[in-house]
C-alpha cells in the first residue's frame, strides 16, 4: 500500500515479509474475549468470533498470557469447526503457564480468569515448550505466525535462544513466520535488525495520539522487507470512545488524553468521518504496514470496527490533523 492510500473495502490479503502467509488486513485480536478489562462468557466469545468469520476475517492473534490460555482454548474450539487451510493463526512465546501450587494465588492480569502462574522464558528450550503448549491448546498441529511476546527486559536472552528457534521451527514447517509483539519501539527496532523475523507487531505506537513507531522503526522494518502488524490502534478504547473511564495502553485515560481524543474526534466530524474509522485507517497508511489487529469482544463490535474499515478517509482530514498539530507530520 502506498503513502496516502486508503484501507480497501472489506478485509482484504497481504502476504507477510518474505514468506507465504497471508493474512487478512483486519486481524481479530483475541486478548478481549480471555477477559481483557471485564470477563466474557464462553457463547459471547464464540458470537464475536463466528460474526469475524461471517465478514471474512480468516486471521486471528492469540497468547497463552490471554487469560491464562484461555483465549487460546477458546479460538482453538472455534477454529476446529473451521475447514483446515482456510485460516491464519498466530500465537505468541515467552511466557510459560503453570499452576499456582501451594502458594497465594497470584493476581489476576484478566477478568475471570483461573489461577495461573506466568514464567517469563525466552530460552530455545523455553520457546519450543511454550509453543508446545500452545499448540495443545489450540489443537492444532501449526501455527502460521510465532511472535515473541513482550521480552524487552529479557532481549539479549531472546535473541540469542527464542528467535533463532523459532527460525528452526519455521524452517522445520511447524510455524509459518516468525515475528516479535509489544509496545515499545526500540527493542523492536533491534530485533529487525538483529534477528531473523518476518513480521512485528507494535501495539498502541502507531496510531492517531502516538505515532513514535513512525520516527524509526517502520523505515528499518520497511528496509529489510518486515511487515508491521498494528495492533492497539485504539490506544485502548480512548479512540474509540473518548469519555471518563475510558482506557489508554490498559490503564485509566487521563483528562489530557481524553480532551486530545476529542479534538481528533472534532476535525473527523467535520470531514463527515467517526473518530474510529480515522483511526482504523491511519496506520495503513504507511507502507510498512501491511495489517491491523484490532480486538473486540462482542460480535457487535466486530460488526462495527468492519463498517469503519470499510468506509473511506479523505486524506485531507490527516492533513488537517497534521496542520492542527493533533498528529505528527
Amino acid at each position: 500500500m502506498t503513502e496516502g492510500a486508503a484501507a480497501p473495502a472489506g478485509p482484504g490479503r497481504v502476504r507477510l515479509g518474505r514468506t507465504s502467509v497471508e493474512v487478512t488486513r483486519f486481524v481479530l485480536g483475541c486478548a478481549p474475549l480471555a477477559g481483557l478489562y471485564q470477563a466474557v462468557p464462553e457463547e459471547q466469545a464464540a458470537a464475536t468470533l463466528e460474526q469475524a468469520w461471517q465478514l471474512g476475517v480468516r486471521a486471528f492473534d492469540t497468547a497463552p498470557h490471554y487469560g491464562g490460555g484461555l483465549s487460546e482454548r477458546r479460538v482453538g474450539r472455534f477454529l476446529a469447526a473451521q475447514p483446515a487451510g482456510s485460516y491464519v493463526l498466530s500465537t505468541k512465546v515467552g511466557r510459560l503457564l503453570a499452576d499456582q501450587g501451594d502458594g497465594d494465588a497470584p493476581a489476576p492480569e484478566f477478568a475471570g480468569e483461573a489461577p495461573v502462574v506466568r514464567v517469563r522464558d525466552y530460552s530455545a528450550q523455553g520457546v519450543r515448550r511454550s509453543l508446545a503448549e500452545s499448540l495443545e491448546r489450540l489443537g492444532v498441529g501449526r501455527v502460521d505466525i510465532a511472535l515473541v511476546h513482550d521480552p524487552e527486559d529479557h532481549l539479549d536472552e531472546a535473541l540469542a535462544g527464542a528467535f533463532p528457534a523459532l527460525a528452526a521451527l519455521r524452517d522445520e514447517g511447524v510455524i509459518g513466520a516468525v515475528g516479535a509483539g509489544m509496545n515499545l519501539c526500540q527493542p523492536l527496532e533491534r530485533i529487525v535488525r538483529e534477528a531473523d523475523v518476518d513480521c512485528v507487531l507494535v501495539a498502541g505506537r502507531y496510531s492517531l495520539l502516538d505515532q513514535s513507531a513512525g520516527r524509526s522503526l517502520l523505515g528499518a522494518c520497511a528496509e529489510r522487507d518486515v511487515s508491521v502488524l498494528a495492533a492497539g490502534v485504539f490506544n485502548g478504547d480512548v479512540l474509540a470512545n473518548p469519555r471518563p473511564g475510558a482506557h489508554y495502553d490498559y490503564l485509566p485515560a487521563s483528562d489530557e488524553v481524553i480532551a486530545r481524543a476529542r479534538s481528533i474526534g472534532e476535525v473527523c466530524t467535520a470531514f463527515g468521518v467517526p473518530l474510529a474509522a480515522a483511526a482504523l485507517h491511519y496506520p495503513l497508511r504507511h507502507p510498512a504496514v501491511h495489517a491491523l489487529v484490532v480486538g473486540a469482544r462482542t460480535a457487535a463490535e466486530v460488526r462495527e470496527d468492519i463498517a469503519y474499515f470499510s468506509q473511506p478517509v479523505p486524506e485531507e482530514l490527516y492533513h488537517e490533523l497534521v496542520t492542527r498539530g493533533l498528529v505528527e507530520a
